[in-house]
């Protein structure tokens, strides 16, 4: 990790802002990931970009991006929530398409299911009309750095 990336991170967490840390990320920028706070929650969006289309004849968004967008936004929640000093490091990551991608934007919600000191379990849903309708779903393990000292 940069130091420039470190100082951006300690930035983002003293603001509450975590937007400008997905300009310095390679693959968010690439996709178009967003991410906004509503509440103590955070929303990550997939802008309907052309670039990300899978299969033409649908339109559908490709699986692969799908799962990038859903992935990243799996390891910034955790980067926001626990205060970490690093991006976690993915170890496994297991993903249900439930329905195609259309095109359109793309939203993804978090969900700490399980958090020790080297170790969380997140739980990602995706979806595009309706929360209730989810596109895919994903469950992840990360390994964390220890959190920043106050």
């Amino acid at each position: 990790m940069t130091d420039n990336f470190k100082e951006q991170l300690q930035q983002a967490h003293e603001l509450g802002d975590y937007a400008s840390l997905l300009h310095v990320i390679p693959y968010a920028k690439l996709i178009g990931v967003e991410c906004s706070r509503v509440g103590d929650e955070v929303l990550f969006r997939l802008p309907a970009n052309k670039d990300n289309i899978g299969n033409p004849l649908l339109p559908a968004i490709h699986g692969g991006v799908i799962a990038g967008f859903m992935e990243l936004s799996a390891a910034l929640h955790l980067l926001i929530f626990t205060g970490s000093p690093g991006v976690p490091k993915i170890i496994d990551f297991s993903l249900d398409y439930l329905r195609a991608g259309q095109f359109r934007d793309t939203w993804a919600r978090c969900l700490v299911c399980r958090q020790g000191r080297r170790v969380a379990n997140v739980a990602i849903t995706a979806w595009q009309s309706s929360e209730s309708e989810p596109i895919a779903t994903a469950r992840a393990h990360f390994k964390i750095e220890e959190p920043l000292k106050s």
